[in-house]
C-alpha cells in the first residue's frame, strides 16, 4: 500500500509519540513484515538525527518457536533481547498479522514461558519503564474482515483514527485527569453490571498518542481490595489465540470469585495463572471518536467511544495498586445506547450516561468535539 498517509503516520510516531532526539537510538520491532511503514519510520528517524534499529518478526515463526521451546532456551532469548532493549532510548512496536488465532493451539505452559521470560525481562523490566515507547497495529485484510469493512474502507478508517489530532485530545483530557485524581468512589452500571470500587490516591494517566496508536483513554487502577459487584462485558475479548464472549465476572473484596464465559473452564485457567490474575490492575475510560465498534483487536477496542475497560492482572507502575501478575487482560464494556447503555458515577455524581459525558468540564471529550 503506497499512501502519503503512511508518511504522515511515521512523522507523528517519530516526532510526537516518542519525540526522538538527535543521537538517540530507537528499536523498530515489526511483527508481520509490513515494510512500507518500517521504511518510512527509518527515514523519519534519520531526519530527526536518531539511529534506527530494526527487528523483523513473524507470528507463524514465533508459534513454531513456542511449540518446542524450553526454559533454558527462552531465558537465553530473553537475555539476548534485553541486551538490545537496554541500549535503546525509544521503541516502536508495529504489529500486524493475517490470523488473530495463530497462537490458539499453543499449550498454556508454553505461553506462560514466553510471558515469564521475554515478556518480563524485556518488556516489563526495560521497555515499559526505561524507554519512550509506542505500540500500534498496521491495516491488513484480516483486520478489515474483523471490523466488517472492505479493505479500502478499513484503510480510510485506520488512518482517520491513527492520524487524529492527538494534541487536541491531550488538552481535553486534562479535566478528566483532575476529576479522577479527586475521586474516591466509582460506580459502573449497565446490563447485568453494577460495580463499585475506590480509586483514591491512585494517579490518573492520560493516553493521547504517546504510548498507543490508536489512542484515547484515561486510566487509573482500583484500590486492590475495593472492588465489589458484577460486570458483564459486551465485547468479544481475544486472549492467547481464543476469543472469549459473554464474559461475566463477580467480585468480592477485590477478587474475582466467579468467572463465566463461552469457555468457562478456559477463562478460569487464565485467572488461575497467579494470585494477581484474579484482581484488577487497571480501570480506564475510552474516548476515541472514530472507534465506534469492536473489531477483536484490543489496541482499537479499548479506545472505543463511550467505553471503559476493567483489566484483570498487572497494574502499571504509574498507576500502581500493588497488584502483580503475569497477565494484563483489557476487557471492554461499551455503554452507548446501542450496546445497552450504562452510567459512570464519581463519588455518587453522574459523569457519563450512555457513553456521553454529562458535566460541563468533560463535554470536550464527547466525540463531536474531538474530531
Amino acid at each position: 500500500m503506497k499512501d502519503s498517509r503512511i508518511e504522515t503516520l511515521a512523522k507523528n510516531l517519530i516526532n510526537y509519540s516518542i519525540k526522538l532526539q538527535k543521537g538517540e537510538k530507537v528499536l523498530i520491532e515489526n511483527f508481520g513484515l509490513q515494510r512500507e511503514l518500517v521504511v518510512a519510520l527509518v527515514k523519519e528517524a534519520y531526519k530527526a538525527g536518531g539511529y534506527p534499529f530494526v527487528s523483523l518478526k513473524d507470528h507463524q515463526v514465533d508459534r513454531a518457536l513456542m511449540m518446542g521451546g524450553i526454559q533454558e532456551q527462552y531465558e537465553m532469548m530473553a537475555d539476548f533481547e534485553a541486551e538490545v532493549m537496554g541500549k535503546m532510548d525509544a521503541y516502536i512496536g508495529l504489529r500486524s498479522g493475517h490470523n488473530i488465532n495463530e497462537f490458539a493451539d499453543i499449550p498454556d505452559d508454553k505461553m506462560k514461558l514466553q510471558g515469564q521470560t521475554i515478556g518480563q525481562k524485556v518488556h516489563r523490566d526495560i521497555r515499559v519503564p526505561k524507554t519512550r515507547w509506542v505500540v500500534l497495529r498496521y491495516p491488513t485484510s484480516s483486520m478489515a474482515q474483523l471490523a466488517k469493512m472492505s479493505t479500502e474502507q478499513f484503510e480510510d478508517f485506520y488512518f482517520n483514527v491513527c492520524n487524529l489530532d492527538y494534541s487536541k485530545m491531550d488538552k481535553a483530557m486534562d479535566a478528566l485527569v483532575v476529576l479522577m485524581n479527586k475521586t474516591d468512589k466509582v460506580r459502573l452500571t449497565g446490563n447485568d453490571t453494577d460495580l463499585t470500587f475506590s480509586i483514591k490516591d491512585i494517579p490518573a494517566i492520560k493516553c493521547s498518542g504517546q504510548m498507543n496508536i490508536p489512542d484515547g483513554e484515561v486510566y487509573t487502577a482500583p484500590v486492590r481490595d475495593s472492588v465489589n459487584g458484577k460486570i458483564s462485558y459486551n465485547t468479544p475479548s481475544p486472549y492467547n489465540g481464543f476469543t472469549f464472549e459473554n464474559v461475566q465476572l463477580t467480585f468480592k473484596d477485590g477478587k474475582i470469585v466467579e468467572a463465566t464465559a463461552n469457555n468457562t473452564e478456559r477463562i478460569n485457567k487464565i485467572f488461575d495463572t497467579d494470585e494477581g490474575a484474579r484482581y484488577i490492575g487497571e480501570f480506564a475510560i475510552g474516548v476515541n471518536p472514530f472507534i465506534q465498534h469492536p473489531m477483536q483487536d484490543i489496541l482499537f477496542d479499548e479506545k472505543i467511544d463511550g467505553s471503559f475497560h476493567f483489566t484483570p492482572g498487572q497494574a502499571y507502575d504509574d498507576a500502581y495498586n500493588e497488584n502483580n501478575s503475569n497477565i494484563h487482560w483489557d476487557m471492554v464494556m461499551i455503554q452507548r445506547p446501542e450496546y445497552g447503555g450504562g452510567e459512570i458515577y464519581f463519588d455518587d455524581v453522574l459523569i457519563r450516561k450512555d457513553g456521553r459525558f454529562v458535566i460541563p468540564e468533560l463535554e470536550p471529550l464527547n466525540p463531536e468535539n474531538l474530531k
